[in-house]
């Protein structure tokens, strides 16, 4: 059977206490690298990874820069297995993690740009002001009508799934669509526990800073075809993927649209790289015929690692 790859990269959420700490055991590049993001960032990562007490973990400005380091070691670890992605793409964060896999940016840049998105996110608004809400069992139209609704900012950050929406803005705002989704017949309805209102017109400073940081850095030509977020489609330039990221602070994730795009153009295996398994569950509520593998430990490694190896799968052209 031929198959066509695409590697997924998680986005904030996805991290757990003791994330990593079985692939430094097992693997010397795991170690060299938590060493070496480290020393970038001045931040003990193996404390703040593997020590169950520490909040730090959960805080925005140290959660991003730690998935995105457990996403690329994995990524480095496939890869020197001859495992290579035909298409990526990353939800929300991840998909600094994408462009890292394709060779668009550096390790070290993209390690300092997430930190540098997660303080800005942290400061874009006063702590408890703003925050975000799943809602779950509800068409999209349905969740249109509630935001248009609600007095106040209250907009659509991610489409997860065709019934798993994720809403984002003011604290107030979002406490009242909670209570009218109830009304509508959700099967679920809860506030998020996250720093701020990501995705929403409430990042709008954190968008301008970060688009001052990325002006900094040298976008190279993509190795491998990426799906931005904010566009579902296929980047054709450097710039465009730039763009992208800028963009993606206060706008939507679009990720139903992104997933069927890469099903659209041929992808039937996807490989969520990364801690946790968010994406491999949000991918069998959008489509049930793909294969889909979860490699976020050094356990899932070794138990696909033959599977997805380049003698048992065929990449199409």
């Amino acid at each position: 059977m031929d198959n066509k790859i695409a590697f997924l990269f998680p986005g904030q959420g996805s991290q757990y206490h003791g994330m990593g700490e079985d692939l430094v055991f097992n693997f010397q590049l795991a170690n060299n690298m938590f060493i070496e993001a480290s020393n970038i960032l001045d931040i003990d990562f193996k404390k703040l990874c593997y020590e169950e007490n520490n909040s730090n973990l959960n805080n925005t400005e140290y959660t991003q820069p730690a998935i995105y380091l457990i996403s690329i070691i994995l990524f480095k670890l496939l890869e020197k297995k001859g495992i290579k992605p035909h298409a990526v793409a990353g939800h929300s964060l991840g998909e600094y993690s994408a462009l890292t896999a394709a060779k668009v940016i550096s390790f070290k840049d993209g390690l300092k740009l997430v930190r540098k998105r997660g303080i800005f996110m942290n400061e874009a608004l006063s702590p408890g002001k703003g925050s975000m809400a799943a809602i779950i069992g509800l068409d999209i139209n349905e969740i249109k009508e509630i935001c248009i609704q609600i007095s106040g900012i209250c907009e659509i950050a991610n489409y997860n799934t065709p019934r798993q929406i994720v809403i984002s803005g003011e604290k107030i705002a979002i406490i009242k669509a909670l209570e009218l989704a109830k009304n509508y017949g959700a099967k679920r309805a809860i506030e998020l526990e996250v720093s701020g209102p990501f995705h929403s017109s409430l990042m709008q400073s954190a968008k301008n800073k970060l688009e001052e940081e990325l002006n900094k850095i040298n976008f190279n030509k993509t190795e491998i075809d990426i799906v931005p977020n904010v566009i579902a489609d296929y980047a054709k330039t450097s710039n465009e993927l730039k763009c992208s990221l800028i963009e993606q602070l206060d706008n939507s994730v679009l990720w139903v649209d992104s997933m069927n795009k890469l099903i659209n153009s041929g992808i039937d295996t996807f490989i969520e790289v990364g801690p946790g398994k968010v994406l491999k569950g949000l991918m069998r509520r959008i489509n049930k015929k793909v294969k889909v593998y979860s490699i976020n430990s050094y356990e899932s490694y070794i138990k696909y690692i033959d599977i997805l190896s380049p003698d048992k799968i065929i990449i199409k052209d």
